[in-house]
């Protein structure tokens, strides 16, 4: 390849590696610029070196069934389809409809995935080749963007072409990307010279200037010629008509031929051969292609077979009739093997209403969704609405459609079916339906003010007419969106109105959403009624809403501990969305517990499942939380993720966002002894002018806004806030804010009053609360000793020197230690516990290795290969200063 020296370099050194670092590769690049050359190249490169080689292609045409790509990517692997553990071996069979199960969870889909290649690979270095991925299916791609994440100790590089224009297939840390730009004019040269030798130079000028660096063009036009009074008007244009040109030449049999591959797009020569075959009426051999292959449209190795270029397949399309593909599509219909293939090409063929080919795209369609394919199904729906003649089935299926459409995340095919809708005859109450629907994308908090009356209108009208779960559905998302901005009094009296007429009030679900709605007014009622409920069984969804709801209502122990009880089904399951939300709660209500090492590995794990799973707002509110355990640990780079999350705040418009970053800023603003800073972060949580005011979230600082102020001078300001703190938890029986108003007023007491605070405060069940009473010790131990009570103060110091250092709050361990030094005592300096040379990553995974679990048990609760398992346990074991796995119990702690 001229030109590509750079490109080719780093790949071969990626190649170089492969058996000791694996990686993922994307080459971006417009149409024709050499992505595909450059793949085969690796290729060839690859089995040179003994390196085995896999690859599939994205199909425009394919992209509406699930895990098409995926499939032709891992085929050459099913003779290992028996080694998988049996759930990942279930989940892929059905992706894959080898089985009649239904497809599970994406992400079991993906650690299946994950395993084949991880073990192939040990065997032998294995390079994976993903060509025009940007038309690949959208679980193939889902599913190779999750194995693409984690293929650091793998023998595995993937390289992934995809044209610009398109969202990236692959994302994440790690990823290498390279972008192919146009050829230098020396380059350019260069290959006009290899390919047409002989022009002249005013022929050859001129096709330089047409082709401006573009390899596709310098290697293509010099065989069709250049006019310029009939020159198309853009380079893919001409290209188009260049190849479009060689067409006419060739005998009628290849064009039939050409275009049967056009319309089908698996690229088995077989069945295009059997399908032209009875397009024509006589049989059609593999010879009919050589002509396409001789002037470069085809290339085939005799089994499979594919376009040179996709302008090929356009030009093949741009030069047949309505009628010849219609032909095509039904010659095709008549001799694919698969049922659901037939009735695609069948409903290709024709425009007239047929209601029972309709009914056969929608059985289609469902297939295809329990296989786990939305996109397929939702084009099945719509292809369907199209052909019904029953107005009553068209409106039914474009409804469907519509929802499918929003699941798969496609609000502009919503907006599309919306309009072709328009003059159906729709119930006023669906179409309101559907607007909602596409209303209700980006997490459900996106525009969070606008329409959540309509939403509590929608719920109302679908629990009238008894479909209860679409009316929890849509007050699930109100509520959601009192709960995560400013809502005003009367949105949030109508969303409760209808949460408290709609459902069963003493419910889970209706509990979550009163919690969310009115968290204050209804508190105590919220709190009681779920601590019953949580007493006895419930079902694992309820859990979570029980969870969520109390992590809302201020018992963060008890949310913590039902969250926790629902992640390993939701693990074993796949449902690594979820998961990721459940981690993200659990570990800032553990954060605000000061239970730091469940805080920092449960919100490092769901930064990474909110890569997987698409969730921006719960990968940006992970990360302040992890970067805020980091912080108080001694790391000095929060500020850059908390301003990450703060723009993210800002563009959805979420003050609950907002007053988290805030939180934390002022949380680590304390921690660093910044007390004038911590005041100034944290007083704009109860300003309600500020964009950071968030009724929940400040009840979550409040004993650390009263310490910032006392510290900074500002008693006389803070006092009045925390009158209306104190009215609020006359109110709601909040642990966390009666925990946290219990030391401000202890440290807002006159001398002659504090010892009586104190004790009631310390008096207080704080089990469960390990910094927040470790700091009440340390204020409780310094107003001793400022009172001239050294010898008394000792023992609550000592208390919080040693509660601090094994939180791992060196700041704070550091400030007892001053406390007892000027009451007296001398200490020893702080010796960190090995776990804390570990990564939040490394320590589950050193605590899983702990409890027993293999590599491999433990790889597939984390979704990780058992070989990246491995990785970490190497480089774990001289952190921690052993050399066997039974030594880590011992080293890390209970």
């Amino acid at each position: 390849m001229v030109g590509r020296d750079a490109e080719i370099d780093a790949l071969d050194r990626l190649l170089r590696d492969i058996r000791g670092r694996g990686t993922a590769v994307l080459v971006r690049g417009e149409a024709g610029i050499g992505k595909s050359a450059l793949l085969r190249l690796v290729r060839d490169t690859a089995a040179e070196r003994g390196l085995r080689v896999l690859g599939a292609t994205g199909v425009e045409s394919e992209m509406t069934l699930p895990f098409a790509g995926l499939h032709q990517l891992v085929r050459p692997l099913f003779d290992r389809l028996p080694a998988l553990p049996a759930p990942q071996r279930r989940a892929l069979t059905a992706a894959f409809g080898m089985n009649d199960d239904a497809a599970p969870e994406l992400f079991l889909i993906g650690l299946a995935a994950l395993t084949l290649i991880s073990d192939s690979a040990a065997d032998r270095p294995l390079v994976l080749l993903v060509d025009d991925a940007h038309w690949l299916d959208g679980p193939s791609a889902d599913v190779l963007g999750f194995v693409a994440r984690r293929l650091e100790s793998e023998a595995v590089v993937l390289v992934a072409a995809q044209r610009d224009g398109f969202p990236p297939v692959l994302t994440g840390s790690g990823l290498e990307e390279q972008h192919l730009e146009r050829l230098d004019p020396r380059s350019a040269d260069e290959v006009l010279t290899r390919r047409a030798p002989h022009l002249d130079a005013v022929a050859r000028r001129r096709l330089l200037t047409a082709a401006a660096g573009h390899p596709l063009a310098l290697w293509e036009l010099p065989l069709e010629g250049m006019q310029d009074d009939c020159a198309p008007p853009t380079l893919t244009v001409r290209l188009e008509h260049a190849f479009a040109a060689r067409l006419p030449g060739l005998p009628e049999v290849t064009r039939d031929l050409l275009l049967v591959i056009t319309l089908e797009d698996e690229g088995i020569l077989g069945e295009a051969l059997a399908a032209t075959s009875a397009l024509r009426g006589d049989q059609v051999t593999a010879e009919a292609l050589v002509p396409a292959v001789e002037v470069g449209l085809v290339v085939t190795d005799g089994e499979t077979l594919g376009f040179r270029h996709p302008l090929v397949r356009q030009a093949i399309r741009q030069q047949s009739t309505l009628l010849e593909r219609r032909q095509a599509h039904l010659a095709l219909a008549r001799t694919l093997p698969e049922p659901d293939r037939q009735v695609w090409h069948r409903s290709a063929a024709t425009d007239a209403p047929d209601d029972a080919l309709a009914a056969a795209l929608e059985e289609a369609g469902a297939r295809a969704q329990r296989r786990g394919g939305v996109a397929s199904a939702q084009a099945a729906l719509e292809r369907a609405a199209r052909l019904s003649a029953d107005p009553a089935q068209r409106v039914r299926r474009y409804l469907q459609a519509a929802e499918l459409a929003f699941e798969w995340g496609r609000p502009d095919i919503v907006d599309r079916l919306l309009h072709e809708t328009a003059d159906l005859d729709v119930p006023a109450r669906e179409r309101t339906r559907l607007t909602v629907i596409r209303d209700n994308f980006d997490e459900g908090i996106h525009d969070v003010r606008a329409g959540t009356l309509r939403l509590a209108d929608v719920a109302e009208a679908a629990a009238a007419d008894g479909r209860t779960d679409q009316a929890l559905m849509f007050l699930q998302t109100a509520s959601l969106r009192c709960n995560w901005a400013a809502a005003d009094a009367p949105v949030r009296a109508r969303v409760l109105e209808v949460v408290e007429q709609a459902l069963d009030p003493d419910d889970v679900f209706a509990l979550e959403a009163i919690g969310y709605v009115a968290p204050f007014d209804r508190g105590a009622h919220v709190v009681e009624r779920l601590r019953v409920l949580a007493s006895g069984p419930l079902d694992p969804a309820r859990t979570r809403a029980a969870g969520f709801a109390l992590s809302n209502a201020g018992d963060l122990p008890l949310a913590v501990e039902l969250l926790g009880s629902t992640v390993p089904d939701l693990r074993a399951d796949g449902r690594l969305g979820v998961l990721g939300r459940v981690l993200m709660v659990q570990g800032w209500s553990a954060f605000n517990l000061g239970r730091f090492d469940m805080a920092a590995t449960a919100t490092d794990e769901a930064v990474r499942l909110a890569a997987d799973a698409g969730l921006p707002l719960v990968r940006a509110l992970a990360l302040v939380v992890r970067s805020a355990v980091s912080a108080i640990r001694g790391a000095q780079d929060a500020e850059e993720r908390f301003a990450e999350a703060a723009r993210l705040g800002l563009e959805v418009d979420s003050s609950g966002v907002l007053g988290v970053v805030q939180l934390a800023r002022g949380v680590v603003a304390l921690n660093r002894g910044r007390h004038q800073e911590a005041w100034e972060e944290l007083v704009r949580l109860s300003d309600p002018s500020d964009p950071a005011y968030h009724g929940v979230v400040r009840t979550y600082a409040a004993g650390e806004l009263v310490e910032a102020a006392v510290h900074s001078g500002r008693r006389a300001e803070v006092e009045p806030i925390v009158a209306d703190l104190e009215a609020i938890a006359a109110r709601t029986p909040s642990p966390l804010l009666h925990v946290g108003l219990r030391y401000g007023r202890a440290l807002l007491a006159p001398d002659d009053e504090a010892e009586e605070h104190f004790a009631t405060a310390l008096a207080a069940d704080l089990g469960s609360w390990p910094f927040a009473r470790a700091r009440l010790q340390l204020a409780h131990g310094a107003w001793l000793r400022r009172s001239r009570r050294a010898a008394e103060s000792r023992a609550p110091l000592r208390a919080a020197r040693d509660a601090f250092d094994a939180l791992g709050a060196a700041a704070w361990g550091d400030r007892a230690r001053q406390e007892l030094r000027a009451a007296g005592e001398q200490s020893r300096p702080r010796t960190p516990e090995a776990r804390e040379q570990l990564s939040p990553q490394e320590l589950l995974i050193a605590e899983l290795a702990a409890d027993g679990l293999s590599n491999r048990e433990i790889g597939a609760r984390l979704y990780l290969s058992h070989r990246t398992v491995g990785t970490h346990l190497h480089r774990i074991f001289p952190k921690l200063g052993i050399t066997t796995r039974v030594a880590l119990r011992a080293a890390i702690g209970p």
